[in-house]
């Protein structure tokens, strides 16, 4: 593991635990603390989905957790164990039962990866504050938790983006999102038991083949705003 994913996690492992602290001495005193939606990020390769997730971070101020970080949490008895005991203790007990009850069921991978995964994504929407790119996040969390955007593009718009910010040729581009588009599609399909495309998975979906990418971050922000107000749970900067 790269020194750079061991600090981002160790850095929001902290901050996750002030804001737990934080959120408790705000009960105590009977004011209703602040909840910071989680916001997952599916991207089709090459739409320049990872470049909204991350400005989207950056308008929020939260930490944006990548594929890597995520199986890097996943794999790690001590991080999982602090991401999950650094919540209150109601909360914990209620994702252990949330959890036991869905693993009774046939339709999900039972894997000691995919149990990991399930339960790391639902205490992190719990602590909130974070982008989480990828991995079938939204496929895991109820609607009312999160917000999920899907990104998509042409194939021919792709094929240029991946030429233009990374410097693919037309071939090496063609052929990295065929295979991209593959592993995702099974990913999701093997442990899910989802189409990756299927539309009520996400809150938008939003198409950059004629989108300004900068539109789209903007539209996404105030679709962001809007279903948390929806909700109840008042105003995010």
């Amino acid at each position: 593991m790269s020194s750079s994913i061991e600090s981002i996690i160790d850095r929001q492992l902290r901050k996750w635990e002030l804001e737990s602290r934080s959120r408790a001495e705000e009960e105590k005193i009977g004011r209703k603390p602040k909840i910071k939606p989680i916001v997952t990020v599916s991207r089709q390769r090459g739409s320049r989905g990872a470049y909204l997730a991350e400005k989207i971070a950056e308008k929020f101020g939260y930490q944006l957790l990548h594929r890597e970080i995520i199986d890097q949490i996943c794999n790690s008895s001590g991080y999982r164990r602090q991401v999950i005991e650094s919540l209150d203790n109601k909360i914990r007990s209620r994702i252990e039962l949330w959890f036991e009850g869905l693993f009774k069921g046939l339709y999900v991978d039972t894997s000691d990866y995919f149990r990991h995964l399930y339960k790391v994504i639902m205490s992190i929407s719990e602590h909130g504050g974070v982008v989480v790119v990828g991995r079938g996040a939204n496929f895991i969390l109820a609607r009312d938790q999160g917000f999920s955007i899907r990104v998509v593009a042409s194939l021919p718009n792709r094929i240029g983006n991946l030429a233009k910010y990374q410097g693919f040729t037309h071939e090496e581009a063609e052929r990295e999102i065929k295979e991209s588009e593959k592993e995702r599609n099974e990913f999701i399909r093997n442990n899910f038991n989802k189409g990756i495309d299927e539309i009520g998975a996400y809150d938008l979906v939003i198409n950059t083949t004629y989108i300004d990418i900068e539109t789209a971050i903007n539209i996404s922000v105030e679709g962001i705003k809007s279903k948390w107000n929806s909700l109840g749970f008042g105003q995010i900067d």
